[in-house]
């Protein structure tokens, strides 16, 4: 993966100066060994932060196995991991099983994403309303021409990541109240393929995590990948360019565009140990600087130092 030039700069510095090496036989906050699986939709951005901070501690080893949510969070419960990172808390009876186990997990936002429409960029529709996006995940909507009368009428074919994704869970549990419907829905492996496949198939609607689209090296946010033309969403039933908005990093912090969901790191170290200080590092200045720069929003905002003189 090709990480932006603002992270090979803070690697750089970070080699150069590994002061917080710790112990390499003991499981510390900076040092030992641990796995942590990730709900792959955020890929982009977690490589990030593990990459940065095993720089800077030199002794550290974090494995992240990439999982559709459902996948990760089985993890967790099987003990197959001691930290996740997902778009969801955990459930009342998921805490309860964890706490039989003396674990008593803790959980912590550490940032805001969005789920993204995703078309072939000949695609003429450029705005979707959420009772229309509604009626597509519901089977009311099938056709292209439905949505457009311009449009020919050729079914819409729905693609997602996994089956068992996130993106899936919140848009059945939180948009469509448990009425999605999976008869025009098919699903990939990874965020990555949803993104080559539709680039090429003008019938289909991906719907990808918004760090998988932002162009790095557009520092404002301003335009996504080049290879697909993202939609925008609107909350009134006649959309229009006045009151529809795409998953800018702006329109995130203020929740104008409606598709966005909390990032959460779920840790249930026993003790306090390598995952615990991945949280503490992701949830900190340089941590939230990197979803900053990824095109998400963090928790935390970070600081800025500013040096301002005066004149005498």
């Amino acid at each position: 993966m090709r990480f932006p030039l603002y992270i090979l700069i803070l690697l750089f510095l970070a080699s150069g100066c590994r002061f917080f090496k710790g112990d390499p036989t003991k499981n510390t906050t900076i040092s030992g060994t641990t796995t942590i699986a990730v709900d792959e939709t955020f890929k982009p951005v977690m490589e990030a932060e593990i990459e940065l901070f095993k720089a800077i501690y030199g002794y550290a080893e974090i494995k992240a196995e990439y999982q559709p949510e459902n996948s990760a969070i089985t993890m967790l419960l099987n003990d197959s991991v001691q930290m996740i990172v997902a778009a969801r808390m955990l459930r009342e009876d998921e805490i309860s099983l964890l706490n039989e186990r003396k674990l008593f997990p803790k959980q912590l936002k550490v940032a805001t994403d969005a789920i993204a429409l995703v078309v072939h960029p000949s695609c003429k529709l450029s705005r979707l309303s959420m009772k229309q996006l509604r009626q597509v995940l519901t089977g009311q909507i099938v056709s292209w021409h439905q949505l457009d009368p311009a449009a020919p009428a050729l079914p819409i074919k729905l693609l997602f990541d996994h089956e068992r994704s996130g993106i899936v869970r919140f848009l059945s549990d939180s948009i469509c109240q448990g009425n999605f419907s999976a008869s025009q829905a098919s699903a990939m492996e990874f965020n990555r393929e949803v993104i080559d496949y539709t680039a090429t198939h003008p019938e289909v609607i991906g719907f990808v995590g918004t760090s998988w689209i932002s162009n790095r090296n557009d520092s404002l946010h301003l335009s996504f990948h080049q290879k697909i033309k993202v939609l925008a969403i609107s909350e009134s039933d006649d959309p229009t360019s006045g009151n529809s908005y795409k998953p800018y990093q702006a329109y995130l912090l203020d929740k104008m565009y409606p598709l966005t969901r909390s990032i959460y790191m779920i840790n249930a170290e026993p003790r306090s140990g390598l995952a615990t200080g991945l949280v503490s590092f992701v949830a900190g200045d340089k941590g939230q600087r990197i979803i900053l720069k990824s095109g998400l929003v963090p928790a935390v905002a970070p600081s800025r130092v500013v040096n301002i003189r005066t004149k005498l």
